[in-house]
């Protein structure tokens, strides 16, 4: 396993020493089958083959596996704002299956209606008009095209580190060397910058690298001449760094005085993670056009969707995505209970105080345990930096921890290869977050 293996930010190191030996001591045999029927029939692919183990139920914050035990998921692929198998959903979901199942594409529904409605009025700014994808990499694609159409341009900047999804046109965009290498040509005209999260190593290390790193990327706006849009993670979400106050601001002006669209991916961080609906609220910016996806369908549907500004309503003529389950009925149905649920429970308040709640308790772990070398949060999406970045000693006990910390109940995403992010549900109590945190003291003491 090389070094740049050890640190995708995407997803797990899976042939690993540390998962091997996990596996030996915590997966039986007849589980073990299953893993192995599941390597014979799928194709094969880094980060999600062999898996680690089998789940046969999500409820709540929990997944259960095969031999029973109950495990805090606090990764949950982002899906699971509302916890798994929230009833209002499944309800929707079980009455939208007894009327309309499917929607033929020349046909609308009123839960597809109701559902663009619903998004144009929580989106920020003058954001009102939708489409439907059934992904995140989808939608991304939906918006790289109407980005094409309504400047005229197909250039692109983005950054290096960031990641859109795995679709060929998405990882050209994107910038993890493990879905771009090997891939051979990909889309023309995608320039890259360095993330905000890097931006004092190559811009000093006087405070000011944001204010530079901006500056940059207005200089190569103005020198092209031809970018259609910007497109970023308003918050880079595998290692939860969300950049200073300004400089969203700052690049927004700059795509407004040279011609650019600024697009922002929310696929992981809507529907509010970090407290607020979106996470550009936080950053005082209002994109062109907003990218959302993973917990819009409520951890049971695939459902994602871009909002954009009603004058770039531009291709009347064209297709920007017309897929087959576009408007889903059901997963529409999904999607609006799922609205329903975070504000019939009050989840965005939920999320700061016990975000607030768990920020503080990682911030006394890391007066304690000098392991740690940050700690970063926004909301109930919490990120606690091991060592430090891009060195394989940190990145070794941060996958030491997960491990300890996979025993004990508790599951979480390794981001940057260093960076435990701890994302649970909306939904979670008090009690169930202590838990996870004592999981991962008790994790941190051993290591």
């Amino acid at each position: 396993m090389s070094s740049s293996d050890m640190s995708a930010a995407e997803g797990d190191v899976n042939l690993s020493a540390e998962r091997r030996a996990f596996q030996k001591r915590h997966i039986d045999a007849q589980t073990q089958q299953w893993l192995d029927e599941d390597e014979r029939w799928f194709l094969r692919q880094s980060l999600s083959t062999p898996c680690l183990n089998v789940a046969t139920a999500a409820e709540g914050s929990h997944i259960v596996d095969l031999q029973g035990r109950r495990i805090l998921d606090f990764h949950g692929n982002s899906v699971h704002q509302v916890g798994y198998g929230h009833p209002s959903v499944v309800a929707a979901i079980k009455s939208q299956l007894d009327t309309l199942p499917f929607c033929p594409r020349r046909y609308t529904n009123t839960s597809a209606i109701d559902l663009a409605r619903r998004l144009a009025e929580v989106a920020p700014g003058k954001l009102e008009k939708v489409l439907l994808a059934p992904s995140g990499s989808a939608a991304i694609g939906m918006a790289l095209k109407l980005a094409r159409y309504a400047t005229g341009r197909h250039k692109t900047l983005s950054m290096w580190d960031a990641f859109h999804g795995a679709n060929l046109d998405a990882v050209s965009v994107g910038g993890e060397a493990l879905f771009r290498r090997g891939a051979g040509p990909l889309l023309p005209g995608t320039e890259h910058v360095p993330p905000p999260g890097l931006a004092a190593r190559f811009f000093g290390q006087d405070g000011r690298a944001h204010e530079r790193l901006a500056d940059y990327i207005d200089y190569v706006l103005e020198v092209q001449g031809d970018v259609a849009a910007v497109i970023a993670e308003p918050m880079r979400w595998t290692t939860v760094e969300l950049p200073p106050p300004g400089f969203w601001p700052r690049v927004r002006a700059s795509c407004d005085r040279h011609g650019a669209l600024l697009i922002f991916d929310e696929v992981p961080s809507c529907l509010g993670r970090t407290g607020t609906m979106f996470v550009c609220e936080q950053a005082d910016t209002t994109p062109d056009i907003l990218v959302l996806g993973k917990g819009l369908g409520g951890g049971i549907m695939p459902m994602a969707a871009i909002v954009a500004r009603a004058d770039l309503d531009v291709v009347p003529e064209g297709a920007l995505g017309h897929y087959t389950h576009e408007k889903s009925p059901v997963g529409c149905a999904a999607a609006l209970a799922t609205l329903d649920v975070i504000a019939e429970e009050g989840l965005l308040a939920a999320a700061r105080v016990l975000g607030a709640h768990a920020l503080e308790r990682l911030r006394s772990m890391a007066e304690r345990y000098p392991v740690i070398s940050e700690v970063r949060g926004a909301g109930l999406y919490l990120g606690v930096e091991i060592g430090r970045r891009d060195t394989l000693d940190a990145n070794a006990r941060a996958e030491r921890l997960l491990y300890r910390c996979l025993e004990a109940g508790l599951s979480f995403k390794l981001g940057g290869g260093n960076v435990v992010t701890l994302c649970p549900p909306l939904t979670i109590s008090r009690a169930e977050l202590d838990e996870a945190l004592d999981i991962l003291e008790a994790a941190m003491a051993a290591l």
